[in-house]
């Protein structure tokens, strides 16, 4: 663990989807235990692995946008073209 705290913009806003995800999942475990449908129950997780999913798509996204733009900065605009591209075209995955 790093001895200096990382924190970007995105953080609160990753945080806050986390911790409603975490809210959902323990309603899924609520579902199960009172036997509500596989469809309700495939529903809510389907919701609970999304909203995590876009959680760690937006840290990453952040972490590329910032700390790797701090490292490639002395670099020349042209220098910077393959990495740019690869920026933009992980924003599809």
């Amino acid at each position: 663990m790093s001895e200096h705290p990382h924190v970007h913009a995105s953080h609160p806003q990753i945080v806050k989807r986390l911790k409603r995800s975490h809210g959902h999942l323990r309603t899924v475990i609520e579902m199960l235990e009172s036997g509500r449908t596989c469809l309700d129950i495939a529903q809510q997780l389907h919701a609970v692995e999304k909203a995590i999913s876009q959680a760690k798509k937006t840290l990453i996204q952040d972490h590329l946008d910032h700390c790797l733009d701090e490292v490639l900065a002395p670099l020349e605009r042209d220098e910077r073209r393959s990495i740019d591209d690869f920026k933009e075209i992980i924003k599809y995955l």
